[in-house]
């Protein structure tokens, strides 16, 4: 263990000194203001996507818990995300900490777990935006990198943001990206935005700034395509056989829970 913790020590060393020679100056220096290339460059990329009918995309994900101890554990899960605007979308995930489909279909909201065959079934807005804010503020629900999903994406993200800028140019699974960094009062928060005619995020990380050791989140978005051909009943669920249904577990509320 002690060669693990000389090796942790030496790498810290290294990567300090890689970013000192890498980054220009005007990265390294916290900046005070928010820079209008960054400011651009995320505005178009969430204009971009809320201008798409239709997507899908996989992602993978990667959250951390901080023990009491201050150690962190890293748990990762994956999803495959089906959009339909003005409101339809579907999202399967599995990893070490989930196990869920969920299904919008501008008419209802379903959370399915497979492996146990259980659901829950709720009445849900005319739609998406509505059905978002409703699974947060209500069902205490968020599915995966939904903030990118709205059609004011950039007003979301930027709330509360005091700082920006462009850190540089970047390559995100083969992709070359610009490399953007902000700052809000509790998070700090990165995102990766594909070069050219199509400005999509590729990676987005989220470092919570007012926890022990600011755990981060992570995620990288795969497989983009705009002019995804859906199967009839794609966002509607059909009850499995031999089903269990259970009720929401409301915040606050006395109210039936999945085992």
């Amino acid at each position: 263990m002690k060669h693990v913790a000389r090796i942790g020590k030496l790498g810290a060393v290294a990567v300090a000194l890689l970013l000192a020679a890498a980054l220009p100056r005007a990265a390294l220096a916290q900046p005070e203001s928010i820079a209008p290339a960054a400011r651009q460059l995320l505005k178009a990329s969430t204009d971009f996507l809320a201008g798409q009918r239709a997507f899908s995309v996989d992602t993978q994900s990667s959250i951390e818990v901080v023990l009491d101890s201050g150690q962190k554990l890293q748990f990762d899960h994956t999803a495959k995300v089906a959009v339909e605007r003005p409101d339809k979308l579907r999202a399967e995930r599995t990893g070490d900490l989930v196990d869920q489909v969920f299904y919008y279909d501008g008419k209802s909201l379903t959370l399915h777990n497979p492996a146990r065959n259980y659901y829950s079934t709720v009445a849900a807005p005319g739609t998406l935006e509505e059905t978002l804010d409703f699974a947060r503020e209500q069902l205490d629900i968020v599915a995966p990198a939904s903030d990118l999903f709205y059609k004011n994406a950039y007003d979301i993200l930027m709330q509360d943001v005091t700082s920006g800028f462009v850190v540089g140019v970047a390559v995100i699974d083969g992709v070359r990206c610009n490399h953007l960094a902000f700052r809000a009062p509790h998070v700090d928060w990165q995102v990766w935005i594909e070069e050219g005619a199509r400005p999509l995020v590729r990676k987005l990380v989220i470092t919570t700034r007012d926890k022990l050791n600011a755990p981060q989140f992570t995620v990288i978005a795969k497989k983009w395509d705009l002019d995804p051909r859906f199967a009839a009943g794609a966002f509607s669920f059909v009850p499995p056989q031999c089903p269990r249904k259970v009720e929401f577990a409301v915040p606050g509320a006395s109210a039936g829970k999945a085992p």
